[in-house]
């Protein structure tokens, strides 16, 4: 429902590659002004329309995703143990990203504090997937609601 304008695309872009990572960027290729922009300034990234974002994540080559925080992405980042760098656009990425991360790009790839980063979201991946595993919390309250659902039905 909303995308980053030209000019935040550019700072985007810009801190990208000005940052000497490597990186792979979804662009949907119905923004064509910001996809062109984006690969003219190229240096150690990819501009694609689209990605199977599970598969990129659950990559060992991937340091940290910066993501709009939207709950699915954040999710899946989290179950997969990947740092996040948020960059909400509306609704309830800005409440997901306040949960998520508040740290910069650098700070999540380097140095003592990204690896500090990155054992907290494996913790957070641990949990998550107890949560949701077999007899966790969350499994049991899906069984109670279904269970509730055929007592109404």
């Amino acid at each position: 429902m909303t995308q980053p304008n030209p000019e935040q695309m550019k700072e985007i872009t810009c801190a990208l590659t000005d940052g000497g990572f490597s990186f792979l960027l979804v662009v949907k290729s119905c923004e064509e002004d910001k996809q062109l922009f984006a690969k003219l300034v190229l240096k150690t990234g990819l501009v694609v329309p689209w990605c199977p974002q599970l598969q990129v994540l659950a990559h060992e080559s991937i340091g940290c995703f910066v993501t709009h925080c939207g709950l699915n992405s954040a999710l899946e980042a989290i179950g997969l143990g990947v740092p996040m760098v948020a960059m909400p656009q509306w609704s309830d990425q800005t409440t997901n990203a306040n949960r998520v991360l508040g740290s910069c790009t650098r700070e999540v790839m380097e140095g003592e504090k990204g690896l500090e980063i990155k054992k907290n979201v494996m913790k957070w991946r641990d949990l998550a997937k107890e949560t949701i595993g077999e007899g966790g919390s969350s499994d049991k309250n899906i069984d109670e609601f279904v269970a509730e659902l055929k007592l109404i039905f």
